[in-house]
């Protein structure tokens, strides 16, 4: 996966915006004001920071190598993943869980302008 089309996958879902409150070159990826994915997208390798329920994040780091603790982030919730080191559908599940997660987290009215009851 590029970081073209790590960018344009993050976008893809209902309300995600992309900010900038860091650094010009950290895409903070948001919906509805709250985070949901974290890159440097011209860093080498590309990395990103993702939500994940704590019980899968430990799981996850246990079977691959490339998912590690969240960097500069509680380390329960996130975790960052080298991209190019796993298969672009797992890279894109793991966007979309973190998405889930988040919007999960969302009061039921804004949850259902989602349509993500």
């Amino acid at each position: 996966m590029t970081p073209a089309e790590l960018r344009a996958f993050c976008l893809s879902f209902n309300a995600a915006v992309e900010e900038f409150p860091f650094t010009p070159e950290t895409s903070v990826f948001k919906v509805l004001g709250k985070m949901f994915a974290l890159s440097a997208l011209d860093g080498e390798p590309l990395k990103v920071n993702l939500k994940c329920e704590p019980e899968a994040a430990v799981r996850l780091r246990e079977q691959h190598p490339a998912i590690v603790p969240g960097w500069h982030m509680n380390k329960r919730h996130w975790n960052t993943v080298t991209v190019g080191e796993l298969p672009d559908a797992l890279v894109r599940e793991l966007v979309e869980d973190s998405y889930d997660l988040v919007v999960a987290g969302l009061p039921r009215a804004e949850r259902l302008r989602l349509d993500r009851p």
